[in-house]
């Protein structure tokens, strides 16, 4: 009887003591084995320090924007004399309506929107396709290849720009969409990034479609596309901010008003502005260039905002590997 009592309480009398003590899993209060408090795997929180340098850097980022819508809603010659001031007694969109009436930039805005989606879909398309081989087929010249397609990037875009132009004037398509489009779809760093991303993906899924009866094509649609999801959004956010945002190509292809795009629109809005109104004088200009100018920041920052969750998870995809 004494036995089975010892045995049952454990040495110091407790019951399951000796359990606990030699097994983590029963260890109460957060304690480890041998009673041990447990190691934490929480975030550390930032320090009052962290947190002033980041409110810094935001003002920074910030401010100039602000500036920009609040400058765009004061009359013109308060701009120019008191820039720095703010008063919601001043507010007026007079600068909004003149630009409206003295630039075309709904012209700009929609040849954009085309330009965007057109481009940026055969780019969404293509390109994870081309990335997908280079990651997970072998050819021959496959690393040759490949080697020459990073060589391209070493390639400022100025040094493409002539003979680009001279194939766009024997096709017959300066001044058309074609020109605005069709050149710089298919770029290398998109296949680039998309063969990084899809590299990670295990071959064993593949592998796994396959035996399935899945189609290559299948293979990527159903079973690699889901999982590069994160660098899929990633590389569209890119690419619709690079194709909103260039200036240089786009200048050059075309040079009419029918075809040109936001960027080349808020480039000559100055000249436009002069022209369209005598008299026109430096506060007027300015008051519509910054009406101007925020009306070309919102969709970006819209995009931004919507996506900015798929964006970093895209950018730190392959970063952490467990």
């Amino acid at each position: 009887m004494t036995s089975q009592t010892v045995t049952a309480t454990g040495r110091s009398g407790k019951p399951g003591n000796d359990r606990n003590a030699k097994n983590p899993k029963y260890a109460k209060n957060g304690d480890g084995a041998g009673g041990e408090p447990r190691k934490s795997l929480s975030r550390p929180r930032p320090s009052a320090f962290q947190y002033v340098v980041l409110g810094v850097l935001a003002v920074v980022f910030v401010y100039p924007i602000f500036w920009a819508v609040s400058s765009s809603l004061k009359p013109p010659a308060e701009i120019v004399s008191d820039p720095l001031s703010f008063s919601l007694g001043s507010l007026t969109l007079d600068n909004y309506r003149a630009m409206f009436a003295d630039v075309p930039i709904g012209t700009g805005f929609l040849n954009t929107v085309l330009v965007v989606a057109v481009k940026g879909a055969m780019t969404m398309f293509f390109c994870p396709l081309a990335g997908y081989a280079f990651a997970k087929y072998r050819f021959p010249g496959k690393d040759l290849l490949f080697g020459v397609l990073m060589l391209t990037l070493m390639l400022p875009t100025l040094v493409l720009i002539i003979p680009l132009l001279l194939e766009m004037s024997q096709l017959g398509w300066v001044n058309t969409y074609q020109a605005l489009i069709l050149p710089g779809s298919i770029d290398a760093f998109s296949i680039f990034w998309m063969r990084q991303t899809i590299a990670a993906v295990p071959d064993e899924l593949l592998d796994a479609g396959r035996v399935d009866g899945a189609s290559e094509f299948g293979v990527f649609a159903r079973i690699v596309a889901p999982v590069i999801r994160p660098g899929i959004a990633a590389l569209g956010v890119l690419t619709a901010m690079n194709i909103y945002n260039d200036f240089v190509w786009p200048v050059v292809a075309v040079n009419d008003e029918r075809h040109q795009t936001l960027q080349v629109v808020l480039s000559t809005l100055a000249q436009n502005v002069t022209g369209n109104r005598v008299g026109a004088d430096f506060a007027t200009v300015w008051g519509e260039l910054l009406a101007a100018g925020s009306i070309a920041m919102l969709p970006v920052l819209v995009v931004f905002v919507l996506l900015q969750r798929h964006f970093i998870n895209g950018i730190l995809a392959g970063s952490v590997k467990g």
